[in-house]
């Protein structure tokens, strides 16, 4: 009986300490989540710049946003580089992942360094791109220009600064969705393939028919974190370009940092923020229904 009684004494301190570990997490989302998302929802009704006390406006900020000429175009521009950022992002990771998913002794080296630049702040990145990118001394133009093309002015022309943006974004981010897609390569069966190869299938065939069904839960986790991540998008406008040359650049994140920070109108940046809630919402369910159906 005293075995009894000392192993429940034992198993009830074990589930007091676990407790206590759940309970410090639990307590930070809702201090640093749960509370700023309901007193931003609360704000978004109210006309608040923070110096004075907030006054009740109920709906006014909501349908303000559907009379604010750069809203619509910070939207544009972020939907923009969501189409430009997303496809691009799941090719050079998926095809970076394949690459790497072999049995070769530099692997481990390349995995590193194509994971590193996800390590590097956005600030460090961003200066290193600054200088990659200068029309007259940068080394992506110096490299295209030993080919013949005469480079763009990408951060100086409202045509190119976007995309350069994007291919920023992209060296950036790519590291980490390779490993999420080297781990579900490595998870599919090679009995597979092995099949494949006795039905004389090429390496396309295979890719098709075997690699991208298999990575169709995978794909769905990355893309769906790369258009989180589009539509958040607000470092690299901001160190780039600021958002120009001429609002090309500005984006949604950009416009509410913009409205809050610089204009202390923090009732309407907060009613921008839950629209721009809604938005992912919506592009994350058509991504999961598309997926679905490439799956069935």
């Amino acid at each position: 009986m005293e075995i009894v009684k000392k192993n429940k004494r034992g198993i009830n301190e074990q589930q007091n300490i676990a407790y206590w570990f759940i309970l410090v997490p639990v307590f930070l989302l809702v201090v640093f989540a749960i509370v700023p998302i309901i007193m931003a929802l609360y704000y978004s009704f109210t006309d608040y710049n923070i110096i004075e006390s907030p006054n009740w406006v109920g709906f006014r900020n909501f349908t303000r946003i559907f009379q604010d000429e750069f809203f619509f175009i910070s939207l544009k521009n972020t939907i923009v580089y969501t189409f430009l950022y997303v496809p691009l992002g799941l090719i050079v990771s998926l095809g970076a992942a394949m690459l790497l998913n072999r049995k070769m002794r530099t692997t481990s080296l390349f995995r590193t360094f194509f994971y590193l630049p996800v390590l590097c702040s956005s600030v460090a990145t961003a200066t290193i791109w600054y200088w990659l990118l200068n029309p007259q001394v940068g080394l992506l133009n110096q490299l295209l220009g030993l080919i013949g093309i005469n480079g763009p002015a990408w951060l100086y022309s409202s045509n190119w600064a976007m995309t350069a943006i994007v291919i920023m974004s992209v060296w950036m981010s790519f590291g980490g969705n390779m490993m999420i897609f080297l781990a579900g390569l490595q998870g599919i069966n090679p009995a597979l393939y092995e099949a494949a190869d006795i039905e004389g299938a090429n390496s396309w065939q295979k890719f098709l028919g075997i690699t991208w069904p298999q990575l169709s839960k995978t794909t769905f986790l990355v893309s769906t974190q790369l258009i989180i991540g589009a539509f958040q998008v607000f470092d690299q406008a901001y160190m780039l370009t600021k958002g120009g040359p001429g609002n090309s650049t500005i984006t949604i994140v950009y416009y509410i940092y913009n409205k809050g920070f610089g204009g202390l109108e923090m009732g309407y940046a907060s009613a921008l923020s839950f629209l721009l809630f809604m938005i992912i919402f919506v592009f994350s369910l058509i991504n999961m229904r598309l997926t679905n159906k490439e799956t069935n």
